[in-house]
């Protein structure tokens, strides 16, 4: 007779949605010990396409975009919209869903939203095991579009296999000042409503500031231009996703990426259970007791943390 953790398992591998969304809502909010379950996991050689970039660009146009040529060539696919959430209920506050209307029945198409939960990169904070479990189902491709918060979405490179940055040519010159941090991570750079003036100047840019230290193994990251409200680019994006996914990746690269999934993983489990209200609580009752300093008092939680202690200062 199966536990129930493996009768979960094989529904989900059955393409049982219901199952699917049902093992989501247990990990995203925690009500269930769903450690089993991700220990039980066996590696999945799907891929993931991450799609970041600063707010306003079209992301989710070009995720629209995707999936209707996903669709179209007869994929099914799974997309993860990970939205700005609400301070006090902490649920996602777009609700891509309901931007992309048009596939939320679709029998090829799983789409759900996530909140970020106050997350500062971009993503909700179990997002590895949430895309770990929708690549247990008989997806051909996993899409997970971030909340479009800037430079601090740096996150995606721990979980994507492709990462894909979204620019548009309003960028202008202010592209510099991003070098550093969220353009250091893409495998791909889209140059979205590229019908725009400035869009080629904006390209040239985008090449230029290529140095020998910024490209990937010695190669050019791909830029491609895109118009994705009128599907224009997609085929030629898709092409290259695709044969970056097919790489014959070095061991170097793989390591990295699991070594930034398990150090994500590795902080989410030593905040597991510290939450923003109790600490408001344990502020206040140590500021009871004299001048508070807020460096003690994380040196202090972390050590009683670390013992397996918790308790008010």
């Amino acid at each position: 007779m199966l536990s129930r953790e493996q009768q979960r398992i094989q529904d989900i591998r059955s393409g049982d949605t219901r199952a699917l969304a049902r093992a989501i809502s247990y990990i995203e909010n925690g009500i269930e010990d769903y450690d089993v379950l991700l220990a039980g996991l066996t590696p999945s050689p799907l891929k993931i396409i991450g799609i970041t970039g600063p707010p306003g660009v079209g992301k989710s146009t070009l995720v629209d975009a995707l999936i209707r040529h996903f669709v179209a060539n007869g994929k099914k696919v799974a997309v993860l919209c990970v939205d700005p959430s609400s301070t006090f209920y902490f649920g996602a506050l777009l609700g891509d869903r309901i931007r992309m209307s048009e596939w939320y029945t679709h029998p090829d198409v799983f789409i759900r939203s996530l909140s970020t939960r106050g997350s500062l990169g971009g993503l909700h904070p179990r997002i590895i095991e949430i895309s770990d479990v929708l690549k247990l189902a008989p997806f051909d491709c996993v899409i997970v579009e971030t909340v479009g918060v800037g430079q601090n979405e740096i996150e995606i490179a721990g979980l994507a296999d492709t990462t894909v940055v979204v620019l548009a040519p309003e960028g202008g010159d202010d592209i510099q000042s991003m070098k550093a941090g969220l353009l250091e991570i893409a495998d791909i750079f889209v140059v979205n409503k590229s019908d725009r003036p400035g869009a080629d100047h904006f390209v040239n840019n985008l090449r230029s500031m290529q140095s020998p230290s910024f490209r990937r193994e010695g190669q050019e990251v791909p830029i491609v231009k895109t118009v994705a409200v009128r599907n224009e680019g997609i085929d030629h994006l898709v092409r290259l996703i695709l044969e970056d996914q097919t790489k014959e990746g070095s061991g170097e690269r793989l390591y990295r990426l699991l070594a930034e999934r398990a150090y994500l993983l590795i902080r989410e489990q030593k905040m597991k259970g510290i939450t923003k209200q109790e600490l408001a609580v344990l502020i206040e009752a140590a500021s009871g007791e004299g001048p508070f300093n807020l460096y003690r008092f994380v040196l202090t939680l972390s050590s009683q943390t670390s013992s397996g202690k918790k308790g008010i200062f």
